[in-house]
């Protein structure tokens, strides 16, 4: 018999603060994106000659086309393919949920009747017809939800900004009412709008904030994706064709395009194997699954408006493939603790109520599939398997990862999933962000500045006496903060005050700081030495100098620690930081908006020996930028304790720590110079 390899699952039951559309929206899981307007009537075309910089639907950019010859074209632009219930038809057939429609993308020419200006597929083309209505009435026919793409940038609108190389242009005041006057006529003048996928532009804070409130006022129950910007929004969305680092807190969606080199229709697009397509994209569609994201997959309909051939087998092959196996993929949830599919050799799992769903998306292993448990299952289908004492051995054949499909194995328990498996990822007598199990979501300005936050810390601790009170210790930088403190089922609101004072004593020595730019302009970007060209040496622990927008600027030290203790920095940073101690990330955040200059305390508790520090300050949209490192003057920690409402008796106990201070669920919590300790009395 083979060795096994253990698979510990724990389960992530529950969603954070949900409100029911966000249920229902994360239950959906798969749905249809469509790209189409002005841009496919060019097919990725112009003077004669294949465009092949950027994606197609940008092709007025790219090619470098007059506003006034671009604009022409759409007289000429008469899409009689285009049949809104057979896509409908489609999007079910695939097993999708719902369809989302570019009402405008950044052309600026509308796919809806609007009274804001004239350019518009009802004015301008020869047929008259407004899309936004047909797939509407038809998503309604066929029981599809139907949300739209809006682009927050415009190239028609002559308050705009002028077109960029990377679309996240400001946004003008003029500009900015003119959006509202449109997300106003879309919400109000087709029916039930699912989800609003705003797209690029930088907004003001207010300027998020105000476009969210609009859309809550029409449609409450409308979600509204993260590039709205400013951290306003219902559902994080991923940079394209792109997944996350983790799993996430938050609802999040992948929008992915059948082909990544564009997003609308492309006429003399390589497309290969329906087959090898098909495999690829269901692959996706359950890697995204379960890790408790939304799949958003693109078509882009060809010139005449019609379903490419090639996108519509596919489309249908996973909808043949969701008809045998829909169950474990819908309304279910992921595991926590940031587990991705590639961690186990032969797949992927996903969970709903007591079943447990096994996705062979990987190869065969050379070890069995161990699940350990506090009890096997009642049943297994779809494979050979033992169970002995909780330990449930799962049998899988050379055959059962052959071929373009995916095979489910289905475990079902007699209890519900989560009182089965269990985690304890602390027995440490001190909680810290080292042990804890991080929750994420994603925060930003805007697209160039999109990351994965840390927005909550929880401990499984694996704990078997009482507990009647915890210790938080903390630093100057988290006096006056604001925390929501659980400790098994009880939940308290506590203010961090001054508390009992704590002087550290200092042994460390910094080495010489050294610092440089760092290739690439985004901040999700993952630091990496190698991509700084040039190093310059500084005299003292920060500097401030001239910088262009969408910067990444480094600064490396080596750490001397003459024995094991923590120490306080200060770090100074403008529009964003990250700090990396021995290439693990301690904190990662954005400033508040526009901060040009921040100083801000970061403890680190070191072992005795030699660590190498790393310090990233991101330079977003700013003339300057500044950089610091440096141990702080004051050494100080405080001390305070919390005594529980009542003694928990119960064993492994969970504890967590959020934020009650930030502006958006999605905001980096900051909570990592905060130490817990669990008390007798």
């Amino acid at each position: 018999m083979k060795k096994c390899i253990m698979l510990l699952l724990a389960l992530f039951c529950g969603l954070s603060a949900a409100t029911a559309q966000n249920n229902d929206w994360q239950s959906d899981k798969y749905s249809m994106f469509i790209h189409f307007g002005l841009y496919s009537h060019f097919g990725g075309v112009y003077d004669g000659q294949p465009v092949r910089q950027g994606y197609s639907e940008q092709i007025q950019s790219f090619a470098g086309i007059f506003s006034d010859w671009y604009a022409e074209e759409a007289r000429n632009f008469d899409p009689a393919g285009f049949d809104a219930d057979k896509i409908a038809e489609l999007a079910k057939a695939g097993g999708m949920r719902s369809i989302v429609f570019t009402s405008k993308h950044h052309d600026g020419f509308c796919m809806f009747d609007t009274k804001t200006t004239s350019y518009s597929s009802v004015e301008m083309m020869p047929s008259h017809r407004d899309f936004v209505r047909e797939l509407s009435e038809a998503c309604r026919k066929h029981g599809l939800r139907f949300g739209l793409y809006f682009s927050l940038i415009d190239w028609n609108y002559p308050h705009a900004y002028p077109i960029s190389s990377h679309n996240a242009d400001f946004i003008t005041p003029e500009h900015h009412e003119f959006s509202k006057a449109q997300v106003r006529e879309l919400l109000t003048n087709y029916g039930p709008i699912s989800e609003l996928w705003f797209d690029m532009g930088s907004l003001l804070p207010q300027q998020s904030r105000e476009l969210y409130d609009l859309v809550k006022e029409l449609q409450p129950d409308c979600m509204v994706s993260g590039r709205l910007g400013n951290d306003v929004y219902d559902f994080a969305v991923m940079a394209d064709n792109k997944l996350p680092e983790s799993a996430l807190h938050a609802p999040w969606q992948s929008a992915a395009s059948m082909f990544p080199e564009t997003w609308s229709y492309r006429s003399w697009q390589e497309r290969g194997s329906v087959e090898d397509k098909y495999a690829e994209k269901l692959r996706t569609l359950i890697n995204v699954v379960a890790h408790g994201g939304n799949y958003l997959l693109n078509i882009g309909p060809a010139s005449d408006g019609s379903v490419v051939p090639f996108e519509d087998e596919v489309i249908r092959r996973i909808g043949g493939w969701l008809k045998d196996n829909g169950e474990a993929v819908y309304g279910t949830f992921s595991f926590p603790q940031g587990r991705f599919a590639h961690e186990y050799e032969w797949g992927t799992a996903t969970v709903k109520d007591n079943v447990v769903y096994l996705l062979l998306t990987g190869r065969y292993p050379e070890l069995d599939i161990m699940l350990h448990g506090d009890e096997g299952p009642v049943s297994v289908e779809g494979a050979e398997w033992k169970d002995y004492r909780g330990n449930t051995y799962i049998y899988t054949t050379p055959d059962m990862y052959a071929g373009p499909d995916v095979k489910v194995i289905k475990l079902v328990y007699a209890k519900p999933v989560d009182q089965v498996f269990s985690a304890f990822n602390s027995y440490d007598s001190e909680l810290t962000w080292k042990n804890a199990v991080k929750q994420y979501s994603y925060s930003c300005f805007d697209y160039y500045s999109n990351y994965r936050s840390t927005v909550g810390y929880t401990w499984n601790t694996g704990l078997k006496h009482p507990v009647s009170a915890v210790e938080l210790t903390y630093t100057e930088e988290e006096i006056g903060r604001k925390i929501s403190l659980s400790v098994g089922d009880m939940t308290m609101e506590v203010t961090l005050d001054g508390g009992e004072e704590i002087h550290l004593s200092q042994n460390i020595a910094l080495d010489t700081l050294r610092y440089g730019r760092m290739r690439g302009g985004t901040f999700d970007n993952p630091i990496s030495l190698d991509r700084v060209t040039e190093w310059s040496e500084i005299p003292q622990g920060s500097l401030q100098f001239d910088s262009p927008s969408f910067s990444n600027y480094l600064m490396t030290s080596t750490l001397w620690v003459d024995k094991s203790s923590k120490v306080i920095f200060d770090v100074r940073s403008g529009n964003a930081v990250e700090l990396m101690v021995d290439g693990k990330t301690v904190t990662k955040h954005l400033n508040p908006y526009r901060t040009t200059d921040r100083t801000e305390k970061v403890m680190l508790d070191l072992s005795k020996g030699k660590h190498q520090v790393v310090l990233r300050s991101y330079n977003r949209f700013e003339d300057s930028a500044c950089i610091g490192l440096s141990v702080a003057d004051n050494q100080k920690v405080y001390k305070m304790k919390v005594t529980l409402p009542r003694r928990w008796d119960g064993e492994n106990v969970k504890v967590s720590i959020l934020p009650l201070d930030k502006p958006s669920s999605h905001t980096d919590c900051g909570l990592h110079n905060v130490i817990l300790r669990l008390l007798r009395r």
